[in-house]
């Protein structure tokens, strides 16, 4: 059981660093499950302080997640129309069949929705689509960040366990 667990907790850890740059898996509470599957070994000494940490982490930038793209829009003159935008946006570009699609969406919504705002005034509207594509991936880099450290947290554990010493 435990040589399954080792193996179920390095699939969602690897599928944790993918779905954090996809948004159609959710990356961080996958890398979080990983070090729950090893957490839950017997032989494996894993603090749940260390765990609860971890959650604590995933649950704040999971929520950052949704709000970072939104406030990038904000913060380059985007009105509630273009942070709508966004939003409704990265959700049909996860969706199209398009490459990048995740990408493209929140621009495209954020362009959209300003547009729907204010049709004469494109340069603004551009700029704040801008901002949505800035806050998308800096939403990305901080989730593919963390699930890198989530990793680098389950080797050490799993490395100090095994009594291998670097």
């Amino acid at each position: 059981m435990e040589y399954f667990l080792l193996f179920i907790s390095i699939i969602l850890l690897i599928l944790g660093i993918i779905g954090s740059i996809l948004p159609a898996l959710p990356g961080l509470p996958l890398s979080w499950l990983g070090l729950l599957s090893l957490f839950l070994i017997d032989g494996i000494q894993f603090s749940s302080f260390m765990l609860g940490i971890t959650l604590f982490i995933t649950l704040l930038i999971s929520v950052l997640d949704y709000l970072v793209p939104a406030q990038g829009t904000k913060r380059f003159g985007g009105s509630k129309y273009g942070i709508w935008g966004t939003n409704i946006g990265l959700v049909i570009g996860m969706f199209t069949p398009v490459p990048l699609g995740f990408l493209i969406g929140p621009f495209v919504g954020a362009l959209i929705g300003e547009l729907l705002f204010d049709i004469k005034n494109v340069k603004r509207a551009v700029k704040a689509a801008t901002g949505s594509l800035i806050g998308f991936l800096d939403s990305t880099f901080i989730k593919l960040v963390t699930c890198i450290a989530f990793v680098g947290v389950a080797i050490k554990v799993i490395f100090v366990n095994l009594k291998i010493w670097f």
